[in-house]
């Protein structure tokens, strides 16, 4: 999968028969940012100018920009499972950290 990206934030875009047009959001955030266009071009910039403007009003509202992911997961496992992820990556000669980011990168194919 693709992901349109800029300055580290991605775009969820969906298409509107109705409108005949992309529509899109900033992912990941909890302020609501959207943009539209009729063309990938169009989109790109669209979502481009949606970033920047966020970022700038952050700025001028002094509050801060939040952030899409911050690189932190927790899971909850069940203990059989835990424990066999953790053989796997004793085996791996990894911690359990890099080998889950290992498997989930394989997986999400990045």
């Amino acid at each position: 999968m693709n992901a349109m990206t800029h300055k580290g934030y991605a775009a969820r875009i969906e298409y509107s028969d109705e409108d005949r047009l992309f529509v899109g959001h900033i992912a990941g955030i909890r302020d609501v940012v959207g943009f539209h266009g009729e063309s990938v071009q169009e989109l790109r910039s669209a979502f481009e100018e949606a970033v920047d403007d966020y970022l700038d009003t952050c700025v001028k509202l002094e509050r801060p920009q939040q952030k899409p992911y911050s690189g932190k997961l927790s899971l909850r496992l069940e203990p059989e499972l835990h424990a066999t992820v953790a053989i796997r990556a004793e085996i791996a000669h990894k911690s359990i950290n890099q080998w889950a980011a290992d498997v989930l990168s394989r997986e999400a194919h990045i």
